[in-house]
Protein backbone atom coordinates (compact mmCIF):
# COMPACT_ATOMS: atom_id res chain seq x y z
CA UNK A 1 0.00 0.00 0.00
CA UNK A 2 1.20 3.50 -0.95
CA UNK A 3 1.13 6.71 1.21
CA UNK A 4 -2.50 7.60 2.56
CA UNK A 5 -3.67 11.30 2.82
CA UNK A 6 -6.55 13.30 4.68
CA UNK A 7 -8.02 17.06 3.89
CA UNK A 8 -10.77 16.97 5.58
CA UNK A 9 -13.57 14.68 4.37
CA UNK A 10 -11.15 13.58 1.39
CA UNK A 11 -8.65 10.50 1.59
CA UNK A 12 -6.17 10.07 -0.81
CA UNK A 13 -4.35 6.60 -1.42
CA UNK A 14 -1.52 6.03 -4.02
CA UNK A 15 -1.96 3.31 -5.82
CA UNK A 16 -0.36 1.18 -8.33
CA UNK A 17 -1.13 2.71 -11.95
CA UNK A 18 -1.40 -0.61 -13.07
CA UNK A 19 -4.71 -0.66 -11.07
CA UNK A 20 -6.32 2.20 -12.40
CA UNK A 21 -9.57 1.15 -14.62
CA UNK A 22 -9.57 0.97 -18.42
CA UNK A 23 -12.02 3.33 -18.80
CA UNK A 24 -11.49 6.27 -17.20
CA UNK A 25 -12.90 9.80 -18.66
CA UNK A 26 -10.45 12.73 -17.76
CA UNK A 27 -12.05 15.78 -15.88
CA UNK A 28 -11.79 19.40 -17.18
CA UNK A 29 -11.09 21.10 -13.19
CA UNK A 30 -9.06 19.75 -10.50
CA UNK A 31 -11.93 19.73 -8.07
CA UNK A 32 -12.21 16.55 -5.27
CA UNK A 33 -15.16 17.38 -3.64
CA UNK A 34 -17.07 20.58 -3.33
CA UNK A 35 -18.99 21.62 -0.40
CA UNK A 36 -22.65 21.15 -0.27
CA UNK A 37 -23.09 24.02 2.57
CA UNK A 38 -20.47 26.31 1.95
CA UNK A 39 -19.35 26.29 -1.43
CA UNK A 40 -15.91 25.58 -0.25
CA UNK A 41 -13.86 23.01 -2.41
CA UNK A 42 -10.76 20.39 -2.13
CA UNK A 43 -8.48 21.67 -5.26
CA UNK A 44 -5.58 20.21 -6.41
CA UNK A 45 -2.70 22.90 -7.53
CA UNK A 46 0.13 21.43 -9.64
CA UNK A 47 3.59 22.71 -8.45
CA UNK A 48 5.25 24.73 -10.63
CA UNK A 49 8.67 23.93 -12.47
CA UNK A 50 11.05 26.38 -11.26
CA UNK A 51 13.15 26.32 -14.24
CA UNK A 52 10.07 26.93 -16.99
CA UNK A 53 7.70 28.46 -14.55
CA UNK A 54 5.21 26.07 -16.14
CA UNK A 55 2.94 24.14 -13.35
CA UNK A 56 3.47 20.22 -13.69
CA UNK A 57 1.07 17.70 -15.22
CA UNK A 58 -2.08 17.09 -12.64
CA UNK A 59 -4.63 14.92 -13.85
CA UNK A 60 -8.28 13.87 -12.20
CA UNK A 61 -10.03 11.20 -14.03
CA UNK A 62 -13.67 9.62 -13.08
CA UNK A 63 -14.44 6.03 -13.53
CA UNK A 64 -17.98 4.86 -14.80
CA UNK A 65 -19.26 4.38 -11.30
CA UNK A 66 -17.77 7.51 -9.96
CA UNK A 67 -14.69 6.56 -8.25
CA UNK A 68 -11.54 9.66 -8.38
CA UNK A 69 -8.02 8.98 -9.21
CA UNK A 70 -5.60 11.81 -9.49
CA UNK A 71 -2.17 11.23 -11.50
CA UNK A 72 0.62 13.58 -10.41
CA UNK A 73 2.92 13.58 -12.88
CA UNK A 74 5.45 16.10 -11.57
CA UNK A 75 7.15 16.23 -8.44
CA UNK A 76 4.63 17.01 -6.04
CA UNK A 77 1.00 18.96 -6.04
CA UNK A 78 -1.10 20.68 -3.22
CA UNK A 79 -4.51 20.22 -2.18
CA UNK A 80 -5.95 23.08 -1.06
CA UNK A 81 -9.30 24.36 0.72
CA UNK A 82 -10.56 27.51 2.62
CA UNK A 83 -11.38 25.71 6.17
CA UNK A 84 -7.76 23.29 6.05
CA UNK A 85 -4.58 23.41 5.88
CA UNK A 86 -2.74 22.90 2.75
CA UNK A 87 -1.28 19.30 2.28
CA UNK A 88 1.62 18.38 -0.47
CA UNK A 89 0.90 15.03 -2.07
CA UNK A 90 4.30 13.30 -3.30
CA UNK A 91 4.78 12.64 -6.96
CA UNK A 92 4.98 10.69 -10.03
CA UNK A 93 2.22 9.19 -8.46
CA UNK A 94 -1.05 7.88 -9.04
CA UNK A 95 -4.02 8.16 -5.93
CA UNK A 96 -7.28 6.95 -5.82
CA UNK A 97 -10.03 9.56 -3.86
CA UNK A 98 -12.91 8.65 -1.23
CA UNK A 99 -15.45 11.08 -0.20
CA UNK A 100 -16.07 10.55 3.28
CA UNK A 101 -19.55 9.35 3.91
CA UNK A 102 -22.24 9.74 6.93
CA UNK A 103 -23.99 7.00 8.54
CA UNK A 104 -27.66 7.19 7.13
CA UNK A 105 -30.15 4.16 8.03
CA UNK A 106 -32.08 5.27 5.18
CA UNK A 107 -29.52 6.33 2.21
CA UNK A 108 -25.88 6.21 1.47
CA UNK A 109 -24.73 9.87 1.64
CA UNK A 110 -21.51 12.10 1.60
CA UNK A 111 -20.48 14.32 3.98
CA UNK A 112 -22.07 17.64 3.94
CA UNK A 113 -19.56 20.63 4.34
Amino acid sequence: MGDLYRHGDVLLLEVAEKTLPRRLRRLSQLVLAEGEITGHAHRVEAEVEPASGEPEPVELYEDDSGVLYLRVKGKKARVTHEEHATIELKGPAVYRVWKQREYDPTRDRYVAD
